[in-house]
């Protein structure tokens, strides 16, 4: 195939990469694609058939090898899970009975809290979270 058909390829998937939502992985084809291109162009990527192997084997390695890291520099590192809230001070934004439901405000997001302590908490207590069940989090008065 000519050197200028995979610079083509390429291109198209590096564009493709951007205008879909996604976690990176047309990125590594495409930058397969021009390497193997480019590859071409100095006639050292050898017949079609070695250039179609060649691709994917650089696009698999190269997929395998950046991602994870292209994600962490791009997210900011690993995800954290809603364990990580465990042990966590939140501020009830209304009042809520013992075993009520009621909100709480944690990292500046309203959740669902539930008062699980031995007293009622009232509206701006502080509050820490003792666990998490999907979008509600369990709390008891902050011992002062």
């Amino acid at each position: 195939m000519e050197w200028w058909i995979w610079i083509l390829l390429g291109l198209f998937l590096l564009l493709a990469e951007l205008v879909t939502p996604g976690g990176f992985y047309i990125i590594f084809f495409g930058v397969g694609a021009v390497v193997v291109g480019v590859l071409a162009g100095f006639n050292v990527a050898g017949p079609l058939w070695f250039q179609v192997i060649l691709f994917s084997v650089l696009s698999v390695i190269a997929l395998w090898l950046f991602r994870e890291r292209l994600l962490q520099l791009t997210q900011g590192g690993p995800r954290g899970s809603v364990d990580s809230l465990i042990g966590e001070t939140a501020v009830a934004t209304e009042e809520i009975h013992l075993n009520g439901v009621g909100k709480a405000e944690l990292r500046g997001t309203s959740w669902n809290a539930r008062n699980v302590g031995d007293k009622p908490l009232v509206r701006g207590q502080r509050c820490i979270v003792e666990r998490v069940e999907g979008l509600t989090i369990f709390v008891r008065a902050e011992q002062n």
